[in-house]
């Protein structure tokens, strides 16, 4: 027996795929599912029912994902898992190391990654596909939904909603366009409300997401509400420029008995050899910033202490090499900083090395710039202001803090495949150097009191 059992949301869903494939209709549906809700449960107990029905007659069923490893051999596992639930352990056979056969009907798992090369295979049974959003349009096209047409297959395609250019939103909008023409139901949609409906543990999981990230985080809206990000925008909204503003004031000094991080985010060396120019002379010159947050240990925050920014430093037009005693003082002997990320990319990672020596290797973090690390330092900055846990100190007529709000007013975000983002200020309107140095800060922020655990100020 599968030990597993499926909820009635996912019953509904392998119904209507259970008559279309059985009735030769050769639908194609699209299945939303918030994370961690079940369609990976309900792929695996699905494709067991339907290598039992044709294991007599024969038949290949194709599933793709958008990664062999991890995502494709972790849907290959729950399969086998669930055949042995199911008592058919002993007839059962791999294949070729992407193959499970029972009887004469074959699971054929692929990996939907450009680079992979799958043209040729024939889907008799139903064809599926994980993660639909993060699957590229032209792979499908050209080489997954032909499989299909020899034998008008079954399709489905399984994930949870991102922005409105991908594959699955694409199936989505067909789907109900032509529901709206025939009746006929194939866009299934099951938000977090509707799947914590059946599961108590799961509405405390999602509700403490929610307190996380913040409701209006990209991350919550798309995985948990299933709302798709209209393409870019603003990077932070008004509502989230006023969570970010405290009442605080700046700080030159530290206050006695009191935990200090920092972010740096580090001038460009093309731009060091030029003539140092003020940025009123020359506005778009890069600059060395450092944001300085003091901590507070609070028991009702969970997720990590709050951070108040108390101090900036910033340099434009400054060599690294005559930074360095400078940053080493400020952060060493003025603040006792007990953590400090600093961008270490490209040319960073010399002062990186350099502050490491001098600070002490368990105290600087570097950072290095790509593509999925900069995601997620936006994603985490957004975490941080939605919930309240990072605060900028209170209008003091500086140019620091003019030139802090006019780069988190001008600050843009793109959204890219995969549930990754890129956030910056457009070259034409200036630099984003105090948005990266306060996402490096919210990174300083995860210091913990070894010695204070447990305990709160």
């Amino acid at each position: 027996m599968i030990k597993e059992k499926l909820r009635p949301y996912q019953i509904e869903v392998g119904k209507a795929i259970l008559d279309s494939v059985m009735n030769r209709k050769g639908l194609t549906f699209s299945v939303e599912m918030a994370r961690q809700g079940g369609k990976n449960e309900l792929s695996a107990q699905l494709e067991v029912l339907l290598l039992t029905l044709f294991m007599g007659t024969g038949g290949n069923a194709i599933k793709c994902s958008p990664t062999f490893k991890p995502q494709t051999m972790v849907s290959m596992i729950r399969l086998k898992e669930r055949l042995n639930d199911a008592g058919y352990a002993r007839f059962w056979v791999p294949e070729l190391g992407y193959m499970v056969r029972l009887g004469r009907a074959r699971q054929i798992f692929f990996s939907a990654d450009t680079s992979s090369h799958v043209v040729g295979a024939t889907a008799h049974i139903l064809l599926e596909v994980d993660e639909s959003q993060d699957v590229s349009k032209e792979k499908y096209t050209k080489e997954f939904k032909p499989m299909g047409a020899a034998t008008n297959v079954t399709t489905v395609h399984y994930g949870t909603t991102w922005d409105d250019s991908t594959l699955l939103e694409e199936v989505k909008q067909t789907n109900l366009e032509l529901e709206r023409k025939d009746g006929i139901k194939r866009h299934f949609r099951y938000d977090w409300q509707e799947i914590a409906k059946y599961n108590p543990d799961y509405l405390r999981y999602a509700e403490g997401e929610r307190e996380r990230l913040g409701e209006s985080h990209p991350l919550f809206q798309t995985q948990y509400c299933l709302r798709p990000i209209r393409g870019g925008g603003g990077f932070l909204s008004p509502q989230q420029r006023a969570q970010l503003q405290g009442a605080h004031r700046r700080l030159h000094l530290p206050n006695r008995g009191k935990i200090y991080v920092a972010g740096i985010d580090l001038a460009g060396e093309a731009e060091e050899g030029e003539d140092v120019m003020l940025r009123a002379i020359k506005p778009r010159q890069d600059s060395t910033v450092v944001t300085i947050g003091e901590l507070e240990f609070c028991s009702e925050v969970i997720q990590g202490p709050r951070v108040k920014i108390v101090e900036h430093y910033w340099w434009t037009g400054k060599p690294h090499t005559s930074l360095y005693p400078q940053l080493v003082d400020l952060l060493k002997d003025v603040w006792g900083c007990k953590r400090v990320v600093v961008d270490s990319t490209g040319v960073g990672a010399g002062v990186a090395s350099f502050l490491a020596k001098a600070l002490g290797r368990s105290i600087v973090v570097p950072f290095l710039f790509t593509q999925q690390s900069k995601s997620k330092l936006g994603f985490d900055l957004l975490a941080a202001i939605n919930s309240g846990r990072v605060k900028m100190y209170a209008a003091d007529g500086s140019e620091e803090y003019r030139e802090f709000w006019s780069q988190m007013e001008r600050a843009k975000s793109n959204f890219r495949p995969s549930q990754t983002m890129n956030f910056y200020v457009d070259p034409a309107q200036g630099h984003d150097d105090f948005v990266i140095s306060l996402a490096l800060l919210v990174q300083a922020a995860e210091y913990r009191l070894r010695s204070a655990r447990g305990r709160f100020n």
